[in-house]
């Protein structure tokens, strides 16, 4: 005789708990099919080593631009600005890009990473590194 104790229903619904995050661990670690994460070597923008080319557009209502740059090379070489403001962005050693806005958060251009900005500042300025 099978009787649902307040235990058994505990202790079900810890490991049915442990399966989801679990599996949304997996996912996460896995492959990306994020465009702006997915295979660094093949975006938009970027053809063999030359580096990123050149962008200026609007978006979402805000001026991104980028260029190289040979200012700093720890930065990659590459400057990005939003709405004239530096945006400061590094270049990861796997060819993926990060800014201070999405620190934890790679992307495969630096197009992407001001997009990604604009997106998190959701209307603020951009405020100067000191």
């Amino acid at each position: 005789m099978s009787q649902l104790t307040r235990r058994r229903a505990l202790g079900a619904a810890a490991t049915a708990l442990t399966g989801l995050v679990l599996t949304g661990f997996a996912r996460t670690a896995g492959g990306s099919t994020d465009p702006r994460t997915a295979d660094p070597k093949h975006h938009e923008g970027h053809t063999g080593h030359e580096g990123p080319h050149p962008f200026s557009e609007t978006f979402r209502g805000r001026r991104i631009e980028g260029a190289p740059s040979h200012a700093d090379g720890h930065h990659g070489g590459y400057a990005v600005q939003v709405d004239g403001e530096e945006l400061h962005v590094m270049r990861n050693a796997d060819g993926t890009w990060v800014s201070v806005i999405n620190h934890y958060e790679t992307f495969a251009t630096p197009r992407a990473v001001a997009r990604a900005a604009v997106i998190e500042l959701q209307g603020s300025e951009l405020v100067p590194l000191a």
